[in-house]
């Protein structure tokens, strides 16, 4: 795995795989590096992919509407291309930052197995 360091974020990017992982919290401090990993990720997979893109944010401990913006926006324009990004392990909190924004309506989130 490489990573990218910084006092509010860790950007992982998983080899072999489409995911991206973040960890920290996400918030306007932090947009615009969040924003370049994002796009640059989107970019290295390629348009020619099956499976989704995933971004995992499953280490996110907050995040804030500046940040989920961002993410949406960046969803809707590898849409453009024919590329699907999936959120991957969205905590209560962000999941309900995404409802009060009503940014669920677009951004894709994984769906999780239901335990047996």
């Amino acid at each position: 795995m490489a990573a990218r360091q910084s006092s509010a974020i860790r950007v992982e990017h998983v080899v072999g795989e489409p995911v991206l992982v973040l960890a920290g919290d996400l918030d306007v401090r932090s947009t615009a590096q969040v924003r370049d990993a994002v796009h640059d990720h989107i970019r290295e997979c390629g348009t020619d992919l099956i499976s989704p893109v995933v971004i995992d944010i499953s280490d996110v401990g907050s995040v804030d509407a500046t940040a989920l913006k961002m993410l949406a926006a960046a969803s809707r324009q590898a849409q453009r291309y024919g590329v699907r990004v999936v959120l991957r392990g969205a905590q209560p909190a962000v999941r309900r930052m995404l409802h009060l924004t009503h940014l669920i309506r677009l951004i894709e989130l994984e769906r999780e197995p239901i335990p047996a």
